[in-house]
Order: structure tokens, then sequence, then C-alpha cells
């Protein structure tokens, strides 16, 4: 992951405050749904890069990464900053296995997302492994408000394309209104209000589930989902959770 390659911002999306996609022309190698590369700027003299998923899918171009500005970081605010025509650096190649690769196939596939965490499963979701491997797939984005829910028309068109395999459930944690799953993804994975909604179960017989975005989340949804029987994926030891923890 240590060979830089020039790129070219040429897209650049603000979904809410301080909520940025941006788009680059590239030339890194071929990448799996799922995988990151990282993005860095020269500042200061030092070259500042951080790890972030493509949210286009492999075959598509151009390359897109969707993060959000943090408070005294070094990197988020000169890249959101940024405008069309703007130099930056990529790694030439990909990294990474949160990816559907060796993952057997089951009755339903869980996406479950808080925040920026959403941008890997748009990779995945424009792929054909989730369509291929299992039967339903269930995304769920944790946000805090409703401004937070980018790529609407993206998720509306995935939908459109499959149909009643396809369910796309957001929880708005800090915003309350009468269309609205209200709460943590945790929190409604625990009182079983979000399975109700989904009209799905998960348990080891019939779920893969994919972890992703904040770490608190994370942490808490393995205690949930290893407390029913789910055991973590890793390639060489096939289980029912799959983890990516950098954002």
């Amino acid at each position: 992951m240590s060979d830089w390659v020039k790129g070219q911002v040429v897209g650049k999306q603000q979904w809410a405050e301080g909520l940025y996609s941006l788009q680059f022309d590239a030339p890194i190698h071929a990448f799996k749904a799922g995988q990151y590369i990282k993005v860095a700027l020269d500042i200061a003299g030092e070259r500042v890069g951080r790890p972030y998923s493509l949210v286009n899918a492999p075959q598509e171009r151009p390359l897109e990464i969707f993060f959000n500005e943090v408070n005294g970081g070094s990197l988020t605010a000169p890249l959101s900053a940024l405008n069309i025509g703007d130099p930056v650096w990529l790694t030439a190649a990909a990294g990474g296995i949160f990816t559907l690769e060796t993952v057997a196939p089951a009755e339903t596939l869980w996406l479950l997302a808080t925040g920026t965490g959403l941008g890997v499963y748009l990779s995945i979701l424009r792929s054909a492994e989730p369509w291929e491997r299992f039967q339903r797939v269930i995304l769920v984005h944790g946000v805090r408000q409703v401004a937070d829910l980018a790529y609407q028309d993206l998720l509306a068109e995935i939908s459109e394309r499959h149909g009643e395999r396809f369910r796309m459930i957001a929880a708005v944690s800090r915003e309350t209104g009468a269309h609205l799953l209200n709460g943590r993804i945790t929190d409604l994975l625990t009182n079983g209000e979000l399975e109700t909604i989904a009209g799905a179960t998960i348990d080891p017989a019939t779920s893969h589930v994919m972890l992703c975005g904040n770490s608190a989340m994370i942490k808490d949804a393995k205690i949930i989902l290893e407390a029913r029987g789910l055991v973590r994926h890793r390639r060489q030891a096939p289980g029912h959770y799959t983890t990516e923890q950098y954002h």
C-alpha cells in the first residue's frame, strides 16, 4: 500500500454539514468490492494519508470516497476543501478483506452501517456477489440526523433493480418523526424492533452480518451477535459476521 499514484478530483458532493463525497480519476489497479485505498495530500512537507473504502463498484469509474470532517483531523478538512481539478495522491493498489470473497452463501445478508460506513456497502451492492450468494439483502444505515442520509437516489435505484430481494432501513438516533425508525442500531437489535421491521431474523442458520462504521457500534454489535451464536468470520475459519473498523 506504499506505492502512490497521482489522481485528480473530478467530482464533489456535500451531503450535509461536514459530510462529503469526492470522485477521482487515477490509474489504480483492479480491486474487489469492499476494499479500500489510501488517499493523501502533501501538507507542510509531509504526505498525510488515510484509508477510505471505495464507494464505486470495481467495474465503475470514477473512483469515489465518502467521508466526514473530523474535528482536529489533519486530513479531512483539507480533503473537504478540494475542488474539481485539484491533485491528490492515491495508493495504486487497494487493500482489505472486508469482501464477500470467502463468505459462504446464506439466506440473508445483513449490512449494518453507521455514518460513512455506508460507502463500502454501495460498492458491494453494485457488484454481482451479494445477489449470487444471498436470497435477500438488508441494508441498515444508522445516522444521527435525517440530513445525514446520503445517496438516497442511488439506493432507490438499487431497490428498483432488485425489488423484494433488497430492503433499506434507516435508523435515526437524534431526531424523531412519524416515519422514522428511531434509535441506535444496537438498541434496535436488542429490543427486536429492527428484525420486526425487516421481516427477518438474524441467526447463524440463515444469516451473514457485515459491520462497518463507528467502533462502539461494532463492539456492541459483536456482543449481541455472539450471544445469538454467530461467530466472527475469518478467511481460514468461515463464520457468520464480518467487521471493518478503520472508519
